[in-house]
């Protein structure tokens, strides 16, 4: 055997030798990394959390709007029932529903707000009944 062929069985053996302790570490740190990248941006991470975190605030803010909108429906419409007859809320629908008035009543026009200040509330009726 040379010279030549004696370095470079050991220049050999080294570089295996220097790889084989590299190469398991890397492996696993490119597992880890890939694992650390899904847990922050996958489907089911911690972005997707917060995203999803944000849906679920907004839905209850619309579910608690719907439910006291609803709350004052059925009070309006507790009004109307049979075993508790309310006569003014019954007149007031009355007048609304058949656009009556009495002849002694005036009836003052009422320009409608805008949407913005009453996003809640149904269409204004054309006018406001008053006695005199």
């Amino acid at each position: 055997m040379t010279m030549v062929d004696h370095i470079t069985g050991a220049v050999t053996r080294a570089l295996r030798n220097a790889l084989r302790q590299v190469i398991g570490p890397a492996i696993g740190a490119c597992v880890v990394a890939y694992f650390v990248y899904y847990a922050v941006q996958g489907d089911r991470g911690l972005i997707a959390l917060k995203h999803l975190q944000g849906e679920i605030a907004t839905a209850e803010r619309v579910l608690d709007e719907v439910r006291s909108e609803r709350q004052l429906m059925e009070k309006r419409a507790s009004l109307l029932r049979t075993d508790h007859l309310d006569l003014d809320m019954l007149d007031e629908r009355a007048r609304s529903m058949l656009n009556l008035t009495h002849p002694n009543e005036v009836v003052l026009p009422r320009t409608p707000l805008p949407d913005a200040v009453e996003p809640h509330l149904p269409a204004p009726h054309e006018g406001i009944t008053a006695a005199r």
